[in-house]
């Protein structure tokens, strides 16, 4: 660290001997030194400076000595240094994130003597100040103090926060004007603190010998409350809707967010540095204190190094403690949620209340759900918390004030260098999402370090792409939805009104009443959510808005596909996050990136314009640009055009930056923010077609050139209109399809069939492709009567995977050769077991579950637990889909890494690509090269070889057929991305 401060003090290079590496004490002392102010680094009380080396020489640190040739130069002294004498400042820390930040600024004497080595050998200091993220070194220290303060001291400063309210309401004897849902949650904390401190009183006196005692006493009342309050809300606005969350779900994440939160505190208290007096006034040796200082010494050279990484497993080494494993987890959540329940009140505002007594009511109560299993006879119980509807009301507002963790990084994530090493500071992170399946971690865990440095360069690449937010975008959003939504796909922010009943005593009309109001109130349900989940999105914008950017650490599914950690505010997300979002970097779009951004305007209004050649796009928004510039200029008193397309927010955004560019003096310098899609057609067809080499499958999704892009939907719905003609005139008296045909003729076009085409290389089964038709047609209300819409999905359904398996003959071999080789694994008891063509392992974890109990101080709980035994239906249908699933995301990891060497900012959703307009014929070089680099390799070969020598005893079907489809062609298909 020393090294890097004095390169960035440095104005000139040091005038050197040109025979040797030493210097005179004389140049030394008038040439080289520390400024008083070489970097200032921010604290809550203290600013930081370095001493001059004529100082460092004064007080014994630095002694001019001569080395083993005689050669003059600096040495360090043997005596023992304060340090906290040299900077002058007596060294404490007001908060964990400075604890742990300051580590990397602390120095030592090792330090000094690497520095006065280096200047010795004459190395050549930066003129440049180092970047790190795009940012010069200091702001970055600065923002790594910001990221550590958020995920260690999120709590605590919520805690704080609702203390400072309550003793400021005691001395004003007034109520402060806060917001609905955290006026709530100042009216509980008070109360559950201080029953949280008695039950903590009694587990300190052994008074308590509950199961979940030893857990209970580890982390302060107040920091336990805000914990509690505000993962059950969080789960209230995102579980099961209606305001209600499952007590086991709920108790597990309040537990396991105490366990973490145990660790982070009991690790800093372990490690805190105190001076010498405080701790040890009398001067002798303190045992504790050497070890803390041992400690400190080893993080503060990981944090140099910036190893965090490193430093995240000491807290789980450091806390004396095993994990405290799932029956800890709900025993201690549920014994604070029952505490929440006992002791959280509400009542209705006063000008609701009328002349009677107060109406105060539980703020949740606890029940007991019985469900009805669709796909088995019979129920099943289980035990939720639901809110009063009080609450549920200001549930929408919640997330404004809500601790959101795994928020995105103000700084790179760090690098992945093993399972649980790597992405954030010190929140948990795991490479790959495994749900508890046990044998994929091992699996994992186990695997060489080499095969997994693949995926490590391509997360790492993904992680690293910085974002912004885009202000006009989300300042339009704000607008919208102050003044109720529904507006741009934002829902409604009102309810359905409930339909009066009605005042008749006839069955028939009661009936139509009661399916009426279920409707409404499914309606409702189906609002709250959506309406939960904007505010969600929001409120993560409004957060980063004002950041110069920021970061998406990313981990794997079990297939190997990549996602966002942060669950809200991403790319995945709707079009309203993409709308949101931009690249924090612009660059010049250029004649090639102006082209680019025409086209991507017309792919997100898209209605048919994205299905026109690269020339029709163009002309689409050079013939739209009054209806750009007004969208611009004026997107909600104007025409409002950009409300038209199929994603708006995303389509107003390419407006602003489309008409800032076209009004520029040079629009192709403009600078660009706004990432450029390129989508694959039906990817997984696509991956099919590549697979068995099929050369009409390959046509149909553009792995093939054309004039303009083949539309695999349109051709699916085509065939399936002929089968319904030719249907429709038969006798209905003996073919009974021949009405269904006649009713369904008029309805049938590309959006019909569109999902279940999508989802037919996924295993849509008939049933899956019955109820995405059924859909569709109920949202066309073509068919009044729910029997007739029905059976006529039915039949579109079994029509439409017919004509399916026309078009994708290949397609369909393969898929069932994979089902048939996963069947042969799965009945020897066995799961399918494969590695991606990146060397991923992957298993396959769908296994039998059977069910723990575990009684808790609110119910006896059901926990699920896995079994030996494995699910062999379900891992016949599930392994073409996830193999599929584990080859575009090895596409896109290849693709991510080679955009990363070649200079291109880089963001994947699965099958979609992004980058900035300017480089997209770059990126779509890159893509389409992979493409035919992945299946250059003999992938169903290599999974054959690796199924026989896992199996060596089970026989395996042979090798489907596969066609002459020449591979390099899709260098050539302009619109294989598009």
């Amino acid at each position: 660290m020393w090294r890097n401060l004095a390169k960035h003090a440095y104005t000139r290079r040091l005038q050197l001997s040109s025979q040797h590496s030493s210097f005179s004490p004389s140049n030394c002392t008038s040439r080289f030194y520390f400024p008083d102010k070489a970097r200032a680094l921010e604290s809550q009380d203290h600013v930081y400076s370095l001493r001059p080396v004529a100082d460092l020489r004064r007080i014994g640190v630095l002694s001019f000595q001569k080395d083993e040739l005689g050669r003059p130069g600096f040495g360090v002294t043997k005596k023992p240094v304060n340090f906290f004498g040299l900077f002058g400042y007596q060294k404490g820390y007001a908060s964990a994130a400075e604890a742990i930040a300051s580590e990397e600024d602390m120095s030592g004497v090792d330090e000094v003597q690497e520095l006065m080595e280096e200047v010795n050998k004459g190395d050549k200091l930066e003129k440049q100040p180092k970047l790190i993220g795009g940012v010069a070194q200091g702001k970055h220290n600065v923002l790594r103090r910001r990221q550590i303060k958020m995920e260690t001291e999120a709590w605590e400063e919520a805690a704080k926060e609702y203390r400072e309210l309550l003793s400021d309401m005691c001395e004003q004897k007034l109520a402060p004007n806060l917001p609905y849902i955290k006026s709530l949650f100042l009216g509980w904390f008070e109360p559950l603190r201080d029953v949280i401190a008695a039950e903590q009183d009694l587990c300190k006196q052994g008074k308590n010998r509950a199961a979940y005692a030893p857990y209970f006493d580890h982390l302060p009342a107040d920091m336990m409350a805000v914990i509690t309050m505000h993962k059950l809300m969080g789960l209230l606005m995102t579980g099961e809707g209606n305001g209600s969350a499952r007590v086991v779900q709920a108790a597990c994440h309040i537990g396991e967010a105490i366990e973490h939160e145990v660790r982070i505190q009991r690790f800093m208290e372990k490690t805190k540095k105190k001076s010498a007096s405080s701790n040890n006034p009398d001067g002798g040796s303190n045992p504790v204190t050497k070890e803390q200082e041992k400690l400190r010494k080893k993080v503060s050279m990981l944090m140099k190094k910036q190893k965090l990484q490193q430093v995240r497993q000491i807290v789980k080494r450091q806390d004396d403690s095993k994990p405290w494993g799932q029956d800890a987890h709900v025993k201690v959540g549920s014994r604070l949620i029952e505490l929440l329940i006992e002791t959280a009140y509400i009542q209705p505002p006063a000008d609701q209340l009328g002349d009677g007594p107060p109406d105060i009511r539980p703020a949740f109560v606890h029940t007991l759900k019985t469900v009805i299993k669709e796909t088995q006879k019979g129920t099943r119980r289980y035990g939720v918390i639901e809110c009063d509807p009080l609450v549920r009301k200001g549930l929408e507002k919640t997330a404004r004030h809500m601790v959101i963790p795994y928020m995105p990084m103000l700084v790179p994530p760090l690098n992945w260098t093993g399972y649980d090493k790597g992405a954030y500071l010190f929140l948990p992170s795991y490479v790959m999402r495994i749900h508890g399946a046990r044998q994929q971690r091992e699996a994992i865990k186990r695997a060489p370090r080499k095969a997994l440095e693949p995926a490590f360069e391509a997360l790492n690449t993904l992680g690293n792409t910085k974002w912004r937010i885009n202000k006009r975008v989300l300042g339009v959003i704000d607008r919208i939805w102050a003044s109720g939504g529904r507006l741009a796909d934002l829902v409604d922010r009102e309810d359905v009104p409930l339909p009066e009943e009605p005042d008749t005593e006839d069955e028939a009309e009661i009936r139509k009443w009661k399916w009426k109001v279920r409707a409404v109130k499914k309606e409702n349900s189906e609002r709250h959510s959506q309406r939960c989940d904007i505010e969600l999105k929001l409120a993560v914008a409004r957060k980063m808005k004002d950041e110069d950017g920021f970061f998406y650490p990313h981990n794997l599914d079990f297939r190997g596909r990549a996602y966002p950690m942060h669950p809200y505010l991403n790319h995945l997300g709707s079009d309203l996050c993409r709308g949101i979002l931009e690249f924090a970097e612009g660059r010049p779009l250029g004649k090639s990136g102006l082209r680019w951004l025409k086209i991507h305007l017309a792919n997100v209004y898209a209605g048919g314009v994205d299905k026109l050649s690269y020339e029709g796009r163009v002309a689409f928004t050079e013939n739209h640009l009054e209806d750009i510039f007004d969208s611009a200029d004026r997107p909600l008193e104007g025409r409002r055009w950009w409300l038209s397309a199929e994603d708006p927010f995303q389509c107003l955004a390419t407006c602003i930056n489309l008409s800032e560019a076209l009004r520029s003096s040079s629009p192709e310098t403009t600078i660009s923010h706004m990432p450029v899609h390129q989508d694959g057609s039906c990817n997984g067809l696509q991956h099919y077609a590549a697979l068995g080499r099929d050369k009409l499958g390959a046509a149909a999704v553009n792995l093939v050139a054309g004039e303009k892009p083949a539309d695999v939907y349109s051709g699916i719905a085509a065939r399936v209109l002929d089968i319904m003609r030719r249907d429709a005139q038969k006798d209905p008296a003996t073919e009974p399809n021949a009405l269904r045909a006649r009713l369904l003729i008029s309805q049938v076009d590309r959006k019909l069939v569109k999902q279940t085409v999508m989802t037919s290389v996924y295993g849509v089964t008939y049933i899956g492709a019955r109820d995405q038709i059924k859909r569709r047609l109920k949202e066309r209300c073509a068919i009044a009567d729910e029997g007739e819409v029905f059976s006529a999905s039915c039949y579109a359904a079994k029509t439409t995977l017919t004509a399916l398996g026309e078009m994708f003959e290949a397609a369909r071999s393969i898929m069932s050769w994979l089902g048939d080789c996963a069947k042969v694994i799965a009945s020897e008891n066995h799961p399918v077991r494969w590695n991606t063509p990146l060397g991923l392992p992957v298993v396959q974890p769908y296994r039998k579950l059977g069910r723990h109990l575990i009684k808790t101080s609110l119910q006896v709980l059901s926990l699920q637990r896995e079994t030996d035994k494995v699910m062999v239906k379900r891992q016949r249908t599930a392994f073409p889909p996830n193999f599929v699933h584990s080859l575009d995301g090895s596409h896109m990891m290849m693709t991510a890494v080679a955009c990363q060497k070649a200079g291109l900012n880089f963001a994947g959703v699965h099958d979609s690509y992004w980058t900035h307009a300017c480089d997209v014929d770059e990126m779509n070089r890159i893509l389409r090269e992979k493409f035919v680099e992945l299946y250059g390799t003999p992938i169903l070969e290599n999974l054959l070889e690796g199924f026989q020598k896992s199996f060596p005893t089970l026989n395996f079907p042979p090798l489907p057929e596969r066609g002459d489809f020449d591979l390099r062609e899709v260098l050539e298909s302009p619109y294989f991305f598009n």
